[in-house]
């Protein structure tokens, strides 16, 4: 006999139910994360802007809108909420879903190599895995001997660039962007990290604008996603600025300058690092013969090579 199988129906959401009645039932911040956990994976949320899941998303939010450290003793989970606490958490959670914005944007703030950064959506949201590699000083690459000058391309919020001061005490960081709006928001981190000793902030479209520079490490996390991925992003990834994620149509056109450029930017012992996520398949088409090394992450992620300036100079006609 054939079975007949009935999913089970999902309970409506609560989230549209009066602001004080909602409060009121969340009393403790355990129930706060919890609910706030059973309404994200209601509406259908998209994650990838720090968090994977509804879990994490929620208690990102939760902490985020008590202004409690991420690394917060689990014990806090058991402390009662005043109505104000409650109501900020309801609202930032109604926000979230109605808007589908990203959780950084809402909160104004996202966290990089264990570092917090201000963002609002002038800048991409920081993700890298890149913060990997800041965190271990870039030592696969330089050693004992730290780079003395750093260069952060495309730098957006500063995060890369600013996070490599504060791990390397004694670099010098030059992060540059063609967006005014980018680096006024890098400027502000600059302030916030106290790294202004160290760290400029500077107009420069990719190369355009360093003439006669040199540098012992050039990282970027550039615009590279493709036109098809583009047009099919998810909503959140909708409200970060379009010139910060799309670059043509293999999502190229940034790369292919910086392959070209970089060799007459980095001393002779120098590194470029580059992330280029999923457009990876495309740069290895596009330049077959050039020995990319693609990085591994212990946390995850894809699509960053490294390439030292010796095998940049042999591989020089490629690029023209």
């Amino acid at each position: 006999m054939t079975r007949l199988l009935f999913a089970k129906p999902r309970s409506a959401s609560t989230l549209f139910q009066p602001d004080a009645e909602l409060a009121a039932g969340l009393p403790r911040l355990r129930d706060c994360v919890r609910w706030v956990t059973s309404e994200f994976h209601l509406a259908g949320l998209h994650y990838g802007h720090g968090t994977d899941s509804a879990w994490d998303e929620a208690v990102a939010l939760v902490l985020g809108a008590l202004h409690l450290p991420w690394d917060v003793d689990p014990a806090v989970l058991d402390a009662t909420l005043l109505p104000v606490e409650r109501a900020r958490i309801v609202a930032l959670a109604r926000k979230r879903i109605t808007r589908r914005e990203p959780l950084a944007y809402l909160l104004g703030e996202a966290f990089f190599a264990g570092l917090a950064f201000n963002v609002d959506k002038r800048v991409l949201i920081p993700r890298s895995p890149v913060a990997e590699l800041v965190e271990d000083g870039f030592s696969a690459f330089f050693g004992d001997e730290p780079p003395a000058r750093v260069l952060d391309l495309c730098t957006g919020s500063g995060c890369i660039g600013i996070a490599t001061a504060r791990y390397l005490p004694t670099c010098e960081v030059i992060l540059t962007d063609v967006s005014q709006d980018a680096l006024a928001v890098a400027k502000e981190n600059i302030t916030r990290h106290e790294v202004g000793d160290r760290v400029r902030a500077v107009e420069a479209d990719v190369f355009d604008g360093l003439t006669g520079q040199r540098f012992e490490l050039i990282v970027a996390n550039p615009p590279y996603v493709d036109a098809r991925d583009l047009a099919t992003m998810p909503a959140e990834f909708r409200h970060e600025p379009e010139m910060a994620l799309g670059a043509g149509r293999d999502g190229l056109d940034i790369v292919r300058r910086m392959l070209r450029d970089a060799r007459h930017h980095l001393t002779d012992d120098g590194w470029l690092i580059v992330e280029v996520g999923n457009s990876d398949r495309h740069l290895e088409a596009a330049f077959p013969d050039v020995p990319f090394v693609w990085l591994e992450f212990e946390r995850g992620g894809q699509g960053v090579f490294a390439l030292s300036a010796a095998e940049l100079d042999a591989c020089a006609a490629s690029f023209e």
